[in-house]
């Protein structure tokens, strides 16, 4: 699979300079706004929701980047920003962000790290590239301002992954062809990046070390596989300058032991156990498990269950379990799979015990709360979930994914003029306004609602048209 190309219009204001680094200028912010990096991130991450079969749509992986990410950002000096972390399913070692504070990372990198401050570290650089915008800095003027020209750079972007010949011919249409050199950094923006990076590293708390160590396992990987080098090395030109000057900051830092998050093991297992064929994934773990060559217990038998569910093995499955429980583990991603296990075995009681226990002890878990609201919806329990997914909309007014579970949920009650409205919502949280528009025109056509509930939907139905109309007229070229 191609490498994803990766564009970075980074257009927050800048945090200070690292100690001892040239004032590279700020020309970022002469042509570009945040209003337009922010619509052509948008636009772009909707295309990859929507397109890329890599994407992965799952609370609990996504979930935990953005914990994690949000824990070094919390660190930083720069001004408030939302940032979104999310994965894609590719075996390669690469990561990368996009205009807006989008941040990816391929599943490759993430089973590659040893450590979660490995993992840390790469996105504590990533980061440091989003609040010094150095990729919108390094483009050159002629490109900036102009959203047709960077939306047929995230045509090429797109196309990369799966159809090189189809990314060249787009690279060679417009002025996108004129940027794609110039998306590598330079080293004067991975020095800063390094630097700055480090100490997010530090002061979220995690080991400065392993930032070292990551990228010397990346360096000696690209010199072994000097052809097939790993794509972060494409975009970010790795040196021994480099990592000999971030060697030399971390040896006046004292050490500091870390110990790895549950979390970040389970979700390397939950990814390793989703590899490859079944029976390949059973066998990993259960090696690991019988050899105790596992660097945790309770991660290694999640791993095997799941694995194991995927091969519709439920009793070896449950067997698991049972041991994860015996070994005190707590977590919501094993309650999780604890209900989903049951779920297959059509066990509904259980598993709506399960989960209702599991949203008891970790409310604010985001999978919980999916799984919860469609363990109903199948029990065809439609009215308590219906009051569980409006009551959750409260906390969450901008779910995406809740509000397709609200439409799930009018469509079994009978109630087509609300469905069309709440999947309507849905569509637009996630940037597809065509679709919004087409769903609240259907819910226009019943014409057997009362007069409030009509005018509602005639109300948002303006909104979305305006809204689409001031994109188009964006997109166009103003």
């Amino acid at each position: 699979m191609h490498i994803l190309l990766t564009i970075f219009l980074l257009l927050l204001p800048p945090i200070a300079l690292a100690d001892g680094l040239p004032d590279l200028g700020d020309l970022s912010q002469v042509d570009f706004s945040p209003a337009l990096e922010q619509r052509t991130g948008d636009m772009i991450m909707r295309d990859i929701r929507l397109y890329e079969p890599g994407y992965i749509d799952d609370p609990e992986i996504n979930g935990y980047l953005n914990r994690l990410g949000l824990r070094l950002l919390a660190k930083s000096n720069a001004p408030r920003q939302d940032f979104d972390f999310f994965a894609l399913r590719d075996p390669s070692l690469n990561a990368f962000a996009m205009p807006g504070g989008y941040i990816g990372v391929h599943t490759g990198l993430i089973t590659a790290t040893h450590s979660e401050s490995e993992l840390a570290s790469v996105l504590a650089h990533e980061i440091s590239h989003v609040t010094q915008h150095h990729l919108a800095r390094q483009i050159s003027s002629q490109a900036q301002g102009q959203l047709p020209m960077l939306l047929a750079l995230a045509v090429a972007i797109l196309a990369s992954r799966s159809n090189s010949d189809l990314a060249q011919g787009a690279l060679m249409t417009g002025q996108a062809a004129s940027i794609q050199h110039q998306l590598n950094y330079s080293r004067d923006f991975e020095r800063e990046a390094d630097r700055l990076g480090l100490q997010l590293l530090e002061d979220a708390g995690f080991d400065v070390r392993a930032m070292v160590d990551f990228f010397e396992r990346l360096q000696k990987y690209g010199r072994l596989y000097e052809s097939n080098a790993p794509g972060y090395l494409r975009t970010h030109p790795l040196t021994s300058e480099r990592i000999a000057d971030m060697a030399n900051r971390i040896h006046a830092r004292p050490y500091r032991q870390v110990t790895d998050s549950l979390e970040y093991q389970l979700v390397r297992s939950k990814l390793r156990a989703s590899e490859g064929s079944p029976q390949d994934a059973v066998t990993e773990f259960s090696t690991q498990i019988r050899e105790h060559k596992y660097s945790n217990e309770i991660a290694a038998r999640y791993g095997l269950a799941a694995a194991l569910l995927r091969t519709q093995d439920y009793s070896k499955a449950e067997q698991e379990i049972a041991r994860l429980r015996t070994l005190k583990a707590s977590s919501p991603m094993i309650e999780s799979l604890a209900a989903d296990l049951r779920k297959k075995q059509h066990d509904l009681p259980a598993a709506l015990k399960l989960l209702r226990a599991a949203r008891t002890h970790y409310p604010q878990e985001r999978s919980i709360a999916y799984s919860l609201a469609d363990t109903l919806l199948t029990a065809n329990q439609a009215t308590e979930a219906l009051q569980f997914v409006q009551d959750d909309l409260q906390d969450y007014p901008h779910d995406a994914r809740m509000f397709g579970l609200l439409a799930r949920t009018y469509a079994v009650l009978g109630n087509p003029l609300q469905q069309h409205r709440a999947q309507a919502e849905a569509y637009a949280l996630q940037g597809q306004l065509l679709p919004a528009i087409e769903q609240l025109q259907l819910a226009q056509k019943l014409g057997d609602h009362d007069y409030f509930e009509q005018s509602k939907v005639d109300a948002r139905l303006r909104e979305l048209k305006q809204q689409h109309a001031e994109e188009m007229k964006e997109t166009k070229g103003k």
